[in-house]
């Protein structure tokens, strides 16, 4: 079924809509907070997303991560690439197969207006945070922090500290043997979309 853009986007504001096609939205990561953010942009209608991550779905990505089985084995991006195309042909998806080091951050994400941190370790979150504000003081960086477990929706917030905004709760750690959650994952990750969203907006 071929459909149009202006029907998908046919009930949003004209202005904020015109303001996220004009966006150019970096994403570090591809898993669990990274497809989730890419997802709710490319719905949102932002019209340019830049991803980047090494890594292949497992099984185990699929419980929390917006996969799907048949696509077990592919490199993260070029399947998270394609699941965006299916729910928005209109923007464009340029993605990287790399890890991001801080040799790269220049390079990989140059182009993007803002930059959203969705890595796992938080020496590579650090390394990210630290290298973005270093390169582009004025752009911001929306990082995550804290969505282990389930429950706890009144703990998630975001936070600003200059061109830096944290989502999460800042504090809770994955407890041995359980891995993050579909729920609090997709909670603090929409939460990252959004402040997103809200930054492209003001600039309509």
């Amino acid at each position: 079924m071929r459909v149009r853009y202006d029907d998908l986007f046919a009930r949003r504001d004209p202005r904020v809509l015109a303001a996220l096609r004009r966006g150019t939205v970096g994403i570090a990561g591809a898993g669990g907070l990274g497809s989730t953010v890419a997802v709710s942009l490319a719905r949102a209608g932002v019209g340019r997303l830049i991803i980047a991550d090494f890594d292949r779905i497992e099984a185990s990505n699929l419980n929390r991560q917006q996969y799907l089985v048949r696509q077990i084995g592919r490199p993260k991006v070029e399947a998270l690439r394609q699941n965006l195309r299916a729910i928005n042909p209109f923007s464009e998806y340029i993605v990287h197969a790399v890890r991001v080091t801080r040799r790269n951050v220049a390079r990989l994400f140059g182009d993007a207006e803002i930059l959203v941190e969705a890595f796992d370790a938080a020496a590579a979150k650090r390394m990210l945070i630290d290298t973005w504000l270093a390169l582009h003081p004025d752009r911001p960086i929306v990082a995550a922090s804290g969505l282990a477990g389930y429950g706890g929706n009144n703990r998630l917030h975001t936070r600003r500290m200059g061109s830096l905004y944290l989502c999460g709760d800042e504090a809770s750690r994955p407890a041995a043997g359980v891995s993050p959650m579909a729920p609090r994952v997709g909670v603090v990750a929409n939460l990252q979309a959004n402040v997103v969203v809200e930054l492209l907006a003001a600039r309509r």
